[in-house]
């Protein structure tokens, strides 16, 4: 029986109706275009952005609904735990989505229970195919309100067959833990250029310095109006996805490749050594991130759009890293959307790409070079198992066992190969951190 995790917090008492109530409701309804994009497929979310419901609403209201829809995706197991106890058979899609987000707002973000309830009547009302639910939107929402959400499991939150194989790789209390994590908004990470002062930087974001040298932060928003954006002393890099460009210790003057290099955060950590950089990516759109990037920290790389194993230059490098096309899975904290869009199939699909780009790496390894291959997903098979099959092709690497303190890694990260898995589930005191696998690989000179 899976353990028990007592719902969101029951809503505040409803207050006194005001005009407050009737303020919002185009947000909540972007918030329901987000969140049924969001479940519809992988992307969802952020190709809805150009929807006439979300673009023409003023940027506060765009950025309020996505919080909504971002908060009914973490919880929307249990948010269905909850609904389904007080509903008799289960109402169309649109009036579904209306009581999601509202319990979203009022069990999650605490909206004040009288708004939520009031918006989201009035948008039951305004739609024909729902105006007949009003009053049940309504009665449930008011039912949830004075009676409160009861228990639910966080576990409910995963897809059913994502919790079975977490269950079967990390037990019963591993999954658990991992649930526990996906029903939190993460904080936000950034890395820093070698010459910036990290304190300084958490002490003008209130945050603090993470093993490593990330720094963390509660703080939303707007990044670009942080203390050292401009002056381009740091990019946002989740602790784990910096801790790669770390194993791979760059040095000043090395040549190295960075394949499948987009978005471009452990380009700037290896630029940021003063080595010769190459970022090769297959996306050229998703590299103008990493160039707008180059530019405001002031710092070069060559940029090259093209398919990792199609790319015809015949150099080789001192260190090459791949962070290879994956399902994602571990990025869960941040991309909640990415467990539903995910399917079965797609792990044995993405490590049939692994597998043809590890051979295409290790061809790119001058003799004596080093090699650091990661993935941010949660599943083996696209990790130790490739790392196992990859070892026994090529004699000629072999593994360099990584030490999670030099490398800013939860030391439980350390697995028997010396290989590096990184669990969201890990530095929950300090907010978690995305799931990672990485390996570092030295070819024998």
């Amino acid at each position: 029986m899976a353990e028990k995790a007592r719902g969101p917090r029951p809503p505040r008492p409803e207050a006194p109706r005001d005009e407050a109530a009737d303020i919002g409701v185009e947000a909540r309804l972007a918030a329901g275009v987000l969140l049924n994009a969001a479940l519809e497929g992988r992307g969802g979310m952020d190709s809805a952005q150009t929807f006439r419901e979300i673009a023409a609403l003023p940027a506060p209201d765009r950025a309020f609904a996505r919080a909504v829809a971002m908060a009914a995706l973490r919880r929307l197991g249990e948010i269905d735990q909850i609904l389904d106890r007080r509903l008799n058979k289960a109402p169309p899609l649109p009036v579904r989505t209306i009581l999601r987000i509202a319990l979203a707002q009022t069990l999650v973000l605490e909206t004040p229970a009288f708004a939520a309830v009031s918006t989201a009547v009035k948008l039951a009302e305004r739609d024909p195919k729902t105006r007949p639910y009003k009053n049940l939107v309504n009665a449930v929402l008011r039912g949830v309100g004075r009676d409160g959400p009861g228990l639910t499991t966080a576990e409910s939150n995963l897809p059913d067959w994502i919790a079975a194989r977490w269950k079967a790789t990390w037990g019963e209390q591993g999954l658990i833990a991992l649930a526990l994590v996906a029903r939190e908004e993460p904080p936000t990470d950034l890395s820093l250029k070698p010459d910036a002062d990290a304190q300084a930087l958490a002490t003008a974001v209130d945050g603090e310095v993470l093993p490593g040298g990330t720094v963390r932060t509660g703080r939303r928003g707007d990044v670009a109006s942080w203390p050292g954006f401009e002056d381009g002393s740091w990019w946002v890099q989740d602790a784990a996805a910096a801790v790669p460009a770390r194993l791979l210790a760059p040095k000043a003057g090395e040549s190295i490749i960075d394949l499948c290099a987009a978005p471009g955060g452990k380009t700037l950590q290896l630029a940021a050594s003063g080595a010769e950089v190459v970022a090769l990516d297959r996306s050229d759109s998703r590299l103008k991130r990493l160039r707008a990037n180059l530019e405001r920290t002031g710092l070069s790389a060559e940029v090259v759009a093209v398919p990792a194993e199609d790319w015809e230059d015949d150099r080789t490098f001192d260190a090459v890293l791949l962070d290879a096309p994956c399902t994602a899975t571990g990025t869960f904290r941040r991309n909640p959307e990415v467990l539903r869009a995910t399917k079965p199939a797609d792990v044995a699909k993405l490590a049939d790409v692994q597998h043809r780009l590890l051979d295409a790496a290790a061809e790119r390894v001058k003799p004596g070079g080093r090699l650091v291959y990661c993935v941010c997903s949660m599943e083996r098979e696209e990790g130790e198992t490739q790392i196992i099959a990859f070892l026994r092709r090529n004699p000629a690497f072999r593994t360099v066992a990584a030490v999670p303190a030099e490398v800013g890694a939860p030391d439980e990260a350390l697995t028997p190969e010396g290989w590096l898995r990184i669990l969201p589930s890990m530095w929950t005191d300090k907010g978690g951190v995305d799931g990672f696998f990485v390996a570092r690989l030295d070819r024998v000179s």
